[in-house]
Parts: structure tokens; C-alpha cells; sequence
């Protein structure tokens, strides 16, 4: 795992070593074993290209001669890259067939064999995860790429003949002169998601390459295309077996590809249903005991150890269990710095920890991420099904059976009570099945936002509809059911732009990958042709992958609901946050900013802090993004590894 970077400068003035340099020392994290440097010039076209690429690299396999920038044989062609190819050593094979010659060991050189033999075509046959950027001299072409569910980061943008590209943002502010403006479109967003959705970044003019597309600067022109789309479509009628069978092997197949490394290997275990399953899967196939790696807290509401513990048990893993008592105050400027632009799924609170615990002991560490948005594991996906099946009483007697009662019912005080979500349920019944969804997801709504922004910020974001921005990617769903539909958009949305970049982020903070084998993109197309009825039965998520998997799972893990990875935000604020909190969002250089209402803001505060109402999680979005302006935008900050 790696950090890339890299400055195309199509005005004929050389890269600058110096600024090149800075750019790899703030991710020196993602890749603390080694370093290099590709600068180059050259004529093409009548078009006078300098090239500059970096590599960061953290050494997984070939840990001898897998140094990067690596070049092909005549050196035409060089490639920096980040990620892991599993099936590299199939691919390998089938290009030496071919003639091609290599004289490393690994997975990085085949993919520049691979983009000899086909081109963009490459991307096709790699299995695994990736960001990665081929300098094609002959050409002169830059390719840029990222894997199909976005597991690696690649952003990018073009300043002053320049084109610049990077894994993280602070990178490519390593530019002299690149300008910092916030882009309000994505402010808005992410007040709505709690994340900047691609291809947005917070920085006005630069981007992120969505996953599953490449971009290819040639002749001066920059063309982005899509190279891959999940289909939801059901596949071939199959006996709830054979999708048992299905799922069952090339799970396997997944995890066994993962289980390839030159060094330590272990896995997180929260003792849920897929990380358990990982862990059940890797005790089969592994010749020594699996290395686990849990976190805890004091508050029991947050305690998920007595079920990893039981997984460990059950598969007789080397088990570590770590319990921490986070400390914000201490953790927030590290976390602003890592993620680069504003973050607020708190549970990258927790992910940081056992990311930093788990690096004491290992340097790759699979995990469970994407078993829930393939097979239906969010409450949210029953409350879907519910307002379909609600939907169909006439709606005098649901007004009778549920809208006169919920009205009377006391506002929730705590952010996961069935109080609370029944009113949320209830309040977005009258709206489309899209922007249901929408409300139900989302930290502010357009009524509060419509309270909360300055007449500037409502000036800035008029026309743009958050919600529509979910309703496009229903659209281009193909899905036979609302709720293979709602899988879908998750999987575009949520999973890269929210969970994926908080893994990555944590783990690569603290030098550890994380590899991911429900993110196979062959498991994710079987379970996506799996009809939707099998995946929720009834109110029974993950029915289907259960089945599949019952003899890696304790029956009290595959009873057991699902649980949040989280921390209790929401009292941190009315205890030993409360005063810090004022003193954030109600500060004088927060509210010269302009955005927000100072009246609002202080009602929120207020509000939250008497108990009479929950807005932790939208008080934790407010704080992310002001802190994240005092260090990206105020201070100009991201010049030096200062974490």
C-alpha cells in the first residue's frame, strides 16, 4: 500500500524536485519503507511535456525489487501505483505467453505489461484494489485509474499549465500559488451525507476521480470514462442453494486471494456477522492461528468484545483486545490532518485506534467492509421494505393506525431510540421512495438547512438539491426491486465515499493496509444478480449470506443485531465537550465566516445540551468542518508531516 503523486507540466517548463518532494513527505504515512522520483522531458506532438511522478511505498510483496516509479523494458513506459492485484500471478502467466519479460516479482510490473498488451483495456482484468497513473512516453499520455468500488484514493486537478494529481489533498497543495477556496457546492453535500461526494472535493477545482473510471490527458485534453457498472439485474434463475454454493466459493476465493503477503498478516474483528466470517474463513485456509485485533470501550452501549471474544474462541486466534478511552480533544487535529477535507462518520474514531493498535503487531489486516450494502445488513434496509408494505393501506386508516400516534409521542433524546426513528419513519411517508431514502440518511434536511444557513450560504447553494444527487444514481440503477435499487445506490455512494475512505484513511495514518474480501468485485456481481427477497427475508437481513456461511458463524453472532462502530458523541457534547463546542462553533472566526446563522447555531447548542433533543451527529458535522477550515484554509496549513 502506497501513496502516488505526480505534476504534468504541458507548458515545457521543468518539474520542480523541491515541490515534487514536499508532495511525498506529506504522505510519507502511506509509505514509510521507500521513496521515488521520475522526472523527465520530452517532445511529442509539437507538445513540450515535462513529467514529474513520486511513489511512497509501504512494502507488501517483492519486498526486494518492487521500487517504484517502474518502467517497461525500453522505459517508454512508467507506472506509480498503489493497491494490490491478487491475481497478478495468473495475469503474469498469460502475458509471458505473450513474449513480455519481467524481472521483478511483482504485481506492479503486470499491470505495465498489461497496459503494453491492451491499453485502457487493462483495467478489465485486474482483480483487486488500486489508484494508479501511467506516464506513456511514445504517447505522450498520462492514464490515470481507479479500482471498480473505490477502495483506493486519487484526486487530481490543473493549475497554471499544470496538471497535478495525488492519493490525498494535501499533496497536491504542496503546489506553490494553488489556490484554497471552498467549494460551497460540496459544503452543502456534506452537511447533507456527512461526506463530500466524489467527484467534489471541499476544495473548489479539485477533484476526485470517481471509482470504477479512468482519465487520460493526451494533446492537452483531459476525457474520463466509466470502464465498469454493478449490475442489479437478477441473473439466471437459480434454487436458493446454488446462490448458497455461489456465494460460498467465491467467498472463499476472496479471502484466499487476500491471505497473499511478503509480510505479517492479521485481521480486525468486531464479532459481527462479516468480519466474524472473514475470520472463520481465514482459520480454514491458513496453516497457524489467525492474529485478531479488537477494540473497546467503557461505555457498554459501545462494547461489541464479548462477541469477538467469542469468535476468537471459536476459531482459536492469536486474539489482541485493546480498550481505549477516546480522547477527542487530543484525536481531532490528527483525524482533520488525515482526512483532508471535513469527516464526520465519528466512527472514524474508533477505526483510527484499531488501526494504530493492530499496526503494533502486523502490517496488512483484512477486515468486513461491504458485506452489509451487498447483502441488506442496515436497519435502514427493513424500514425500506416497511414503507413499501405501508404504503399499500389506504391512507385514511394509516393516518388512523400510525400518524395521530406518532405525533403524540415525546421527542427522542437519544439519537437511536425507536422513538426517534419511528418519527423519522413516520415523517418521510408523503415523500417519493428516492428522497425518502434521502431523509432518512441525511444530517440536515432542507428545512434545517433553510434555518441554519446565512442569506450568502442560501444564495451560493440555490437550485443545488442535495437529494437529487441520490435520485441520479437511482436513476442508472437497474434493479428489479426498490430495495436492490437502494443497494445499488449505496454501494456507489456510501460505501466509497463514506466507509471505504474512513478505512483507508485510518489504516494508512498509521502505515497498515486493509485489504477486503466482500469487496471482490466477482462476489459483489454474484450477490448483486441474488434476488433482493433473499437477502432480506422477511425483517432478516443478510438471510442469504448467513445461510451461506452458518458453520463460520455462533449462533448468537448470527442472531445478533446489527451494531454501530461508534462513540458516544452525543454525550461527550453536554459533558466534556460542552464548553469546547461553544467555544468552536460559536467563535468569532466561525461566525465571520458567513455561513451559518448565529442564532440557529446556538439553538442547536442549546437544544442539545439541555437533553431535549439529539443533534450530536449534526453538532460533530458543524465542528469537523470548522476545525478542518482553521487547518486547511485559514492557516494555509498541510506544508509539513506535522502528524
Amino acid at each position: 500500500m502506497c501513496g502516488i503523486y505526480g505534476i504534468l507540466n504541458f507548458e515545457g517548463e521543468p518539474v520542480s524536485k523541491e515541490v515534487l518532494r514536499r508532495m511525498g513527505e506529506v504522505l510519507r504515512h502511506r509509505g514509510p519503507d521507500d521513496e521515488g522520483m521520475y522526472l523527465s522531458k520530452t517532445e511529442n506532438r509539437k507538445l513540450k511535456t515535462a513529467v514529474g511522478l513520486g511513489h511512497r511505498r509501504l512494502s507488501i510483496i517483492d519486498l526486494d525489487t518492487g521500487h517504484q516509479p517502474m518502467s517497461n523494458e525500453d522505459e517508454t513506459v512508467r507506472i506509480v501505483f498503489n493497491g494490490e492485484i491478487y491475481n497478478f500471478r495468473d495475469l503474469r502467466v498469460d502475458l509471458e505467453g505473450k513474449g513480455h519479460r519481467f524481472s521483478t516479482r511483482s504485481d506492479t510490473e503486470v499491470i505495465i505489461h498489461l497496459y503494453e498488451e491492451y491499453g485502457s483495456g487493462c483495467l478489465g482484468f485486474l482483480r483487486g484494489m488500486f489508484a494508479l497513473a501511467i506516464w506513456d512516453e511514445r504517447k505522450g499520455r498520462l492514464f490515470l485509474a481507479r479500482d471498480r468500488v473505490g477502495q483506493k484514493p486519487l484526486c487530481y486537478t490543473e493549475h497554471k499549465g499544470q496538471f497535478i494529481f495525488a492519493s490525498e489533498l494535501k499533496a497536491i497543495l504542496q503546489v506553490p500559488d494553488l489556490p484554497r477556496e471552498v467549494n460551497l457546492e460540496a459544503m452543502h453535500h456534506y452537511l447533507t451525507y456527512q461526506y463530500v461526494p466524489a467527484p467534489l472535493t471541499m476544495f473548489k477545482g479539485i477533484k476526485k476521480l470517481p471509482p470504477a473510471h479512468f482519465l487520460v490527458w493526451e494533446q492537452g485534453r483531459v476525457r474520463i470514462e466509466r470502464y465498469w457498472k454493478l449490475s442489479c439485474r437478477p441473473g439466471v434463475v437459480r434454487s436458493e442453494d446454488d446462490y448458497q454454493q455461489g456465494i460460498r466459493a467465491l467467498f472463499e476465493e476472496a479471502v484466499k486471494l487476500r491471505l497473499v503477503s511478503d509480510v505479517p498478516l492479521g485481521a480486525f474483528l468486531s464479532g459481527g456477522v462479516d468480519s466474524t466470517a472473514v475470520v472463520g474463513m481465514m482459520s480454514r485456509l491458513s496453516g497457524r492461528a489467525v492474529k485478531t485485533f479488537s477494540i473497546g470501550f467503557e461505555e457498554k452501549a459501545y462494547n461489541e468484545l464479548k462477541f469477538a471474544r467469542m469468535a476468537a474462541e471459536r476459531f482459536q486466534t492469536e486474539h489482541h483486545e485493546f480498550i481505549v478511552k477516546p480522547e477527542a480533544l487530543k484525536i481531532l487535529p490528527k483525524l482533520i490532518w488525515h482526512y483532508n477535507e471535513p469527516f464526520a462518520d465519528s466512527s472514524a474514531i474508533p477505526t483510527y485506534y484499531v488501526a494504530e493498535k493492530t499496526r503494533e503487531y502486523v502490517t496488512v489486516a483484512l477486515n468486513g467492509d461491504g458485506g452489509d450494502e451487498s447483502f441488506a445488513g442496515y436497519s435502514r434496509y427493513r424500514a425500506v421494505t416497511l414503507a413499501e408494505y405501508y404504503q399499500r393501506i389506504p391512507a385514511w386508516l394509516r393516518e388512523k393506525l400510525l400518524g395521530r400516534w406518532v405525533e403524540k409521542l415525546p421527542s427522542s433524546v437519544e439519537a437511536k431510540t425507536f422513538i426517534r426513528r419511528l418519527k423519522r419513519f413516520q415523517e418521510a411517508l408523503s415523500l417519493s421512495p428516492e428522497r425518502r431514502y434521502a431523509r432518512w440518511i441525511s444530517f440536515f434536511d432542507e428545512r434545517m438547512k433553510a434555518e441554519l444557513y446565512s442569506s450568502r450560504m442560501k444564495e451560493a447553494t440555490e437550485g443545488i438539491d442535495s437529494f437529487a444527487y441520490l435520485g441520479n444514481i437511482y436513476q442508472e440503477a437497474d434493479g428489479a426491486t426498490f430495495l436492490s435499487k437502494t443497494l445499488y445506490v449505496d454501494i456507489m455512494t456510501y460505501l466509497p465515499d463514506d466507509l471505504l475512505v474512513k478505512v483507508d484513511i485510518a489504516t494508512m495514518a498509521n502505515s497498515l493496509e486493509a485489504r477486503s474480501p466482500f469487496l471482490d468485485h466477482k462476489l459483489m456481481e454474484f450477490a448483486a444478480s441474488v434476488p433482493s427477497e433473499l437477502k432480506l427475508k422477511g425483517l432478516s437481513g443478510k438471510y442469504i449470506l448467513k445461510k451461506s456461511l452458518k458453520d463460520l458463524l455462533p449462533p448468537a453472532i448470527r442472531r445478533r443485531g446489527k451494531m454501530g462502530f461508534g462513540v458516544p458523541i452525543s454525550k461527550w457534547f453536554r459533558n466534556e465537550l460542552k464548553s469546547y463546542l461553544y467555544e468552536v462553533l460559536l467563535s468569532e472566526s466561525s461566525l465571520k465566516r458567513g455561513y451559518f446563522r448565529e442564532g440557529y447555531l446556538r439553538q442547536l447548542l442549546d437544544e442539545h445540551c439541555r437533553g431535549g433533543y439529539d443533534h450530536g451527529y449534526r453538532l460533530w458535522a458543524l465542528l469537523n468542518l470548522e476545525l478542518w477550515q482553521r487547518m486547511f484554509i485559514d492557516v494555509q496549513a498541510g506544508r509539513d508531516s506535522v502528524w
